[in-house]
């Protein structure tokens, strides 16, 4: 009897039967591999999210081992596709089986090296896991070198954000007020963005202290829903410090 072919394997295959050469050559191009770029040396297969998807719910069962043999894939849509089903897995794994995936989670973050990895998955596995959970790894992260452990850190307060609670989203876009990378200041700026689509004092309140010190996309990202006078006013310096 032929023996079973491995489930990291067979998703492979099946994602490489999927393949196209030119959304491959658009995706290396759009989540910038080459030299000295954030994605240096990313490879694609050229398969799209809806079909990842769709691939992910096939897989769904694969277990945890599969899975993290397939996180080490060079190939993006691999990767993405696995963590599509960790997330999966996530909504409806009991309490050990969550702690198991958000460990493993954390474990690869080496292979979660792009933004599109980060944010399609770290709110629904890391800030799910974190809502009744203590949160100082989300810091550690965030005053790490690493700039898909900062990524992770705020993109992952979107979990809290959508209950209400903003404490770590605003106490981590300070600590990474002064970040150089443009993927940082975009990722905070949307988190502040967010928690003023909820609580706009809030986010304002957090804003009169430190828009003067933040950088320019950071604050155009967080201001984005704000009435263009208002957002005028930001963008010329002239709302009162507190």
């Amino acid at each position: 009897m032929a023996k079973t072919k491995p489930e990291c394997s067979r998703l492979i295959s099946s994602l490489k039967a999927l393949a196209n050469d030119e959304d491959a050559r658009q995706g290396q191009r759009f989540f910038k591999t080459g030299p000295g770029e954030y994605g240096e040396g990313d490879l694609f297969l050229g398969i799209r999210m809806p079909a990842q998807r769709k691939q992910a719910q096939l897989f769904k069962d694969m277990t945890l081992s599969e899975i993290r043999q397939c996180l080490k894939s060079p190939f993006h849509e691999v990767r993405m596709t696995s963590l599509l089903i960790l997330v999966l897995q996530f909504k409806r794994a009991d309490s050990d089986h969550r702690t198991r995936i958000f460990k493993l989670y954390c474990a690869s973050t080496r292979y979660i090296n792009n933004w599109d990895l980060v944010d399609v998955t770290a709110p629904h596995i890391v800030g799910q896991y974190l809502l009744d959970q203590e949160r100082a790894l989300l810091y550690k992260f965030a005053e790490s070198n690493d700039l898909w452990k900062k990524r992770i850190a705020i993109i992952s307060t979107f979990s809290f954000i959508r209950q209400n609670q903003f404490k770590d989203t605003l106490a981590i876009s300070q600590l990474l007020m002064k970040d150089s990378h443009d993927l940082i200041h975009k990722a905070v700026g949307w988190m502040l963005r967010e928690v003023g689509n909820r609580d706009r004092r809030a986010e304002e309140t957090f804003l009169k202290e430190h828009y003067a010190n933040m950088p320019r996309t950071m604050l155009r990202y967080a201001i984005e829903k704000f009435p263009e006078n208002r957002r005028q006013q930001y963008l010329q310096g002239k709302v009162r410090p507190l």
